[in-house]
């Protein structure tokens, strides 16, 4: 500790006014900067002068600094943050380059030393500091939060939130009374802490288990826990970073363009590009035109676009004499993609090809071959295609299509081969890791969120299973000419239900399909039901992936209990594809779990259109954050929640770039 006294020490707010200053800028302008604090409300507001000697409240300098954006810690060694042991107060003013501690007697400052804490390089920290203002912004979306809620205090933990309070604050100076309103979060026995409307920046929703460990205000077990964890995230941010650098450091030559030969695409696509949509294309755009490989995800909901997305990534990899590989998950999308990437380059110079397990020995031969050669541009196939016996002459764009479905040491094969290797992934909900990654800046997010023009919410009826309600719903559906998905999410008894709906409502034509079938048949029994010669597909959760059908307009769904929150979700948007209103009608068993019925009360609120990637978030909450990133960081994320976790991990990550 450096044996110096300071008579006076100013302590300036983390603002962005301030964080543009360099250090000297404070020393030259001092004198002016007291002035001001005793005229202007800004630095009233926005800063502390003290001086030794002179008496200060302490409980009311410990609420400025608060107040000023500091962040309580057990042991400061960063600019920003701030620390309390009895009468001694450690704090590293941001317009400075040391920490300093203020050691009080009572409420008087006996003497202000500086601390051997020091910062090398200023702009770096006032850097890191903006980007911390920016993340807290976006963890601390509060607009949902609920009465009976947890929340996250930066400085004081996990709390229930109890609701918004007006409370009546007098102003000494003017002797007047105002009204403010007041978040009041609730700690162990009954502790309250009020956080004043336009300084929650320090408060985030608690994403982990479902009931959280909730300490005393005050207590030193928060900042205990904050530092043990700080401590494991720095190792975790070391981890990614030696894995991620390898991926920064690689560069690729910049995508060129061809607009002439893009406005010829755009021309076949027959629907309005919603401004979702546009931005997601230009956000690609900006990726590609740069040396970095792009690593993206598009999350958008069922129906949102998506695919005409991916279809103009690849021609922009076509134009550039790159081949696309494009991965989905079951053979009846690999065949949809395959039909609509042909219509959509029937009149470009592109190769399309498809390689599955529907082919023969000869055609996937054949398809292989051209591949090699470079006579396909664009191939689409199932995990088919990281198989050891397929080698690309040129790959450059992977674009995984409803990537959930898919490992990370599967999607990670191809760009070993390919350390340059752009990847774009579509997901209506993206997994857990997916939405970590995207929150801590390793991965690019283009969130879709506008339903294309005529498409309407979906009408969802979630009760107890009724049979006479299926056939209502059945009768109605067929009454309009349209079709309708029966979810029936059991193999060994699908064939069963199905004759039971046959009985139940005789005027309608059954088919059914399973993951277990031979692929052919499946395709076949697809291609009737597609054509219309069939009007009721009773189905395992193999219809969740992309199958886009507009005549079918009902789905009912047996026992919506058995599936996931983001899984039901995602089977419920599989109708509503058209202007045509749509019903889903979701059953559920008498008895059911608390989880189980917590998620159908999430569904049935999400019912507006564009809620897949609220959905991720929920499921993610009531799953309990268990495989984010591997078991071990699980306990972590639970004590101080998914949202301040990711925080964290986007500090320390700046913090070691």
């Amino acid at each position: 500790m450096e044996k110096v006294n300071l008579d006076k020490t100013l302590i300036v707010s983390i603002a962005p006014y301030f964080l543009e200053k360099e250090v000297f800028w404070f020393q030259e302008n001092l004198d002016e900067i007291l002035t001001s604090s005793k005229t202007q409300s800004f630095f009233q507001d926005n800063t502390i002068f003290l001086e030794t000697g002179k008496k200060y409240d302490l409980l009311q300098l410990l609420r400025k600094l608060d107040e000023m954006g500091y962040e309580k810690v057990f042991k400061v060694d960063f600019p920003g943050e701030f620390s309390q042991q009895g009468g001694i107060i450690d704090v590293f003013p941001i317009n400075t380059t040391s920490a300093v501690r203020l050691d009080f007697l009572g409420n008087t400052i006996e003497n202000v030393k500086v601390l051997d804490i020091k910062i090398e390089d200023h702009e770096k920290a006032k850097d890191i500091l903006k980007k911390k203002l920016q993340s807290q912004k976006l963890f601390s979306d509060l607009k949902n939060v609920k009465t009976g809620d947890y929340l996250v205090h930066l400085d004081h933990g996990v709390a229930k939130f109890t609701g918004i309070e007006k409370v009546l604050i007098e102003n000494e100076k003017t002797n007047t009374k105002t009204e403010e309103e007041y978040y009041v979060l609730e700690y162990a026995q009954s502790d309250k802490l009020y956080v004043p409307k336009g300084l929650e920046r320090k408060l985030s929703s608690y994403v982990g288990f479902i009931n959280p460990i909730i300490s005393r205000l005050g207590s030193s077990l928060w900042q205990k826990t904050k530092r043990k964890i700080k401590e494991d995230v720095e190792k975790l941010a070391k981890e990614l970073l030696n894995l991620y650098s390898k991926k920064e450091v690689t560069t690729r030559s910049p995508y060129l363009q061809d607009p002439e030969l893009e406005s010829q695409l755009h021309a076949g696509f027959l629907y309005q590009e919603t401004p979702d949509q546009l931005q997601a294309i230009e956000d690609i755009k900006k990726d590609l035109s740069e040396e970095k490989p792009m690593d993206r995800i598009v999350c958008g909901d069922v129906g949102f676009g998506k695919t005409e997305i991916a279809i103009r990534t690849a021609f922009l990899a076509g134009i550039n004499n790159y081949q696309t590989a494009i991965i989905c998950p079951t053979t009846i999308l690999t065949n949809q993609h395959f039909n609509n990437f042909k219509e959509r380059f029937k009149n470009l110079p592109f190769k399309i090809a498809m390689l599955s397990r529907l082919q023969s020995k000869r055609e996937q031969r054949a398809v292989i071959e051209n591949i090699k050669e470079g006579k396909v541009d664009v191939v689409i196939g199932t995990h088919r295609i990281l198989s050891k016996d397929i080698e690309f002459k040129n790959l450059q764009l992977l674009i995984i299509d409803d990537e959930q479905r898919f490992g990370v040491k599967q999607k990670e094969k191809l760009r070993q081969k390919n350390p340059s290797l752009d990847i774009l992934s579509l997901s209506a909900t993206p997994i857990p890791r997916t939405i970590y990654l995207a929150l801590s800046n390793f991965k690019n997010i283009s969130l879709m969120q506008n339903p294309p023009l005529g498409r309407s919410s979906i009408a969802t009826d979630i009760a107890p299973y009724n049979s006479n309600n299926i056939k209502k719903a059945i009768l109605f559906e067929l009454a309009r000419g349209g079709q309708i998905y029966f979810l029936h999410n059991r193999v060994e008894t699908i064939e069963k239900t199905k004759e039971k709906l046959k009985k139940l409502v005789p005027e309608a034509k059954f088919s059914s399909i399973h993951g277990r079938m031979d692929e052919k048949k499946l395709i076949g029994i697809m291609d009737n039901f597609t054509r219309g010669k069939t009007n009721v597909l009773v189905a395992t959760t193999i219809i969740e992936n992309g199958i886009d059908l507009p005549n079918v307009n009902t789905i009912i769904v047996e026992d919506v209990s058995r599936l996931g929150l983001s899984q039901a979700y995602q089977i419920r948007g599989r109708v509503g594809r058209s202007h045509i209103k749509s019903f889903a009608y979701l059953f559920y068993p008498k008895k059911l779990t608390d989880i189980a019925r917590e998620r159908l009360k999430v569904l049935d609120e999400a019912s507006e259109l564009g809620s897949g990637y609220k959905i991720a978030i929920k499921d993610l909450e009531l799953r309990g954050a268990g495989n984010i990133l591997g078991r071990e960081q699980s306990g972590s994320i639970n004590k101080i929640g998914l949202n301040l976790y990711c925080q964290m991990l986007a500090e320390s990550v700046e913090k070691l770039r």
